[in-house]
């Protein structure tokens, strides 16, 4: 008997071909959103920051750039996006951000936008504190002491625009000047002129207080004194009667600014501060000292083995502090963040970060072992979104703890990160304060990736370690806080430890492990 089924199936596809002339259409565009991938300014100062959940891409330029006339040396969009205006096309003016329309279904608005930081400075000689200079009202206030012959003061340094395509007129630098009233400075750069006012003021007090910050442990403060005056600060505690002087090797004299940091307090104590020098003293400023807070399960003693195959590092009914990327991993695999005997002590539990290879038949992708403050949202395809970070309101210096690791050469890169393939792996140990209104998703999926970036604005202190290497057994490490604020108070704390420095981008070596254990804060120097 001869077979039916191929006739069947012939006619089964006429028949779909002419419906399908008769059905509408009606399924809607798929919504993806369209990214810069790719943005690099000619003079930029830094890598360009492209925020993907608000569109936003910022470049940082150097002093010497002419910023209303941009050039772009690299631009790149989603695959199969379209750009209005294509930024490798002309010149931009980005002393006020522009818009870049990128369009797939849907039209997409970037926002481009740029930070120059220029170096700027004003002295004249015998002045009190460091001169205010206001970029954008173009004034300049430059403190004197009322005894100053204000008729013929001589301007010791001057810097307002980028170095050595600056120019000046008057030539304030040229010998003494009449600053009894205000005085115009044409400053020229790029062929445009800006005219700056200079006032001085005269003071009867030369010695100041100007400014105290208290963090748990350490007290900041900033004064102002003559130039020409050694300035000093002393302190005690609000209830004492006798004054404590603040070591030299804690104070920094430049010109009539002064700033020192006291260490080695109680927490939670209030504190009066003041400048001195030899002749005269400052205005007294009351501060108190903050708390202290420990790292949750910063022993790492705590894990329960979910749906048989998900390692969480808390107890089971807990309150997570930690979180790994275990989840995405199981779904290939197994964890590869998983609780070890291998201690500092010898007792109670570590964690082992492993980078390896997860899948099924060579399908699958590099899972790189890391473990955060913050928690595993959910799984993106094969990619994961994580919020980073905890509630944290205090200002530790530095981190501590202990680690081991074990290299393996990097068998698995990215297309951005060809060339580390067969280098030795890297682990990375990294702490954050940050300025974040709540936990910031990180997304690794390529098409709307969002990663930590440590030169970000949300940062208001980081600190690093990073190491290559293979190491026969725990050592203890210490990562000193570098504050770039100290007086803005943090809201969240992100710490995270990866066994590949380059995991976030699916590029490492299979078999580097990292084991971490017992990390704790410090509050003092």
């Amino acid at each position: 008997m001869k077979n039916r089924y191929p006739i069947s199936i012939s006619l089964i596809l006429v028949i779909a071909t002419f419906l399908s002339g008769c059905i509408k259409n009606d399924l809607p565009y798929p919504r993806l959103q369209q990214n810069i991938t790719s943005l690099k300014a000619y003079g930029e100062s830094r890598s360009a920051l492209l925020d993907s959940a608000s569109m936003i891409a910022t470049v940082f330029l150097e002093e010497w750039v002419d910023i209303e006339k941009v050039i772009f040396d690299a631009f790149k969009v989603s695959e199969g996006g379209i750009a209005v205006p294509d930024l490798l096309e002309g010149t931009y003016d980005l002393s006020s951000p522009i818009v870049v329309n990128i369009s797939l279904y849907q039209n997409y608005q970037w926002l481009i936008k740029a930070e120059q930081p220029i170096e700027r400075y004003f002295t004249i000689e015998g002045q009190i504190g460091e001169s205010v200079i206001d970029a954008v009202g173009k004034r300049i206030i430059v403190t004197m002491p009322e005894t100053a012959k204000v008729s013929a003061l001589k301007v010791t340094s001057m810097k307002l625009g980028p170095a050595d395509i600056t120019s000046y007129s008057p030539n304030l630098l040229s010998g003494p000047h009449d600053f009894s009233r205000p005085v115009r400075l044409d400053v020229e750069c790029f062929g445009r002129t800006d005219e700056w006012t200079i006032y001085v003021e005269l003071v009867q007090q030369t010695v100041s207080t100007d400014n105290v910050v208290g963090w748990s442990q350490v007290i900041w403060a900033y004064g102002s004194c003559e130039a020409d005056a050694k300035g000093a600060f002393q302190y005690k505690r609000s209830t004492d009667s006798s004054w404590t002087d603040v070591e030299g090797k804690y104070v920094t004299q430049t010109g009539g600014h002064l700033e020192c940091y006291i260490p080695h307090l109680e927490p939670l104590t209030e504190y009066v501060v003041r400048a001195v020098t030899d002749n005269e003293t400052g205005n007294e400023v009351s501060v108190a000292t903050q708390y202290t807070e420990d790292l949750p399960d910063a022993s790492f003693d705590q894990w329960w083995l979910k749906d048989d195959k998900v390692w969480c590092p808390w107890d089971e009914g807990g309150t997570p502090y930690w979180d790994t990327g275990n989840t995405g991993a199981a779904t290939l695999g197994q964890s590869n963040v998983v609780p070890t005997d291998h201690t500092v002590s010898g007792q109670g539990q570590a964690a082992e970060l492993n980078t390896k290879f997860v899948g099924l038949f060579g399908i699958g992708k590099l899972a790189a072992g890391s473990i955060y403050t913050g928690s595993f949202k959910k799984i993106d395809g094969t990619n994961g979104i994580l919020d980073f970070g905890r509630p944290f309101n205090v200002r530790p210096t530095r981190l501590k703890g202990y680690y081991q690791y074990k290299t393996a050469d990097i068998d698995y890169v990215s297309s951005e990160l060809s060339n580390l393939k067969g280098r030795p792996d890297s682990c990375h140990i990294y702490i954050a304060l940050t300025d974040w209104a709540a936990p910031y998703e990180i997304r690794t999926n390529p098409k709307n990736q969002q990663l930590f970036n440590k030169d970000a604005s949300y940062i208001i202190a980081y600190g690093e370690m990073i190491y290559s290497g293979t190491m026969d057994d725990y050592e203890s490490f210490e990562i000193e806080l570098e504050y770039r604020d100290k007086f803005k108070t943090p809201s969240y704390i992100q710490i995270t430890c990866a066994a590949s420095k380059y995991g976030d981008f699916f590029t490492g070596g299979s078999g580097a492990v990292l084991y971490v254990d017992e990390f704790s804060l410090d509050y003092d120097y």
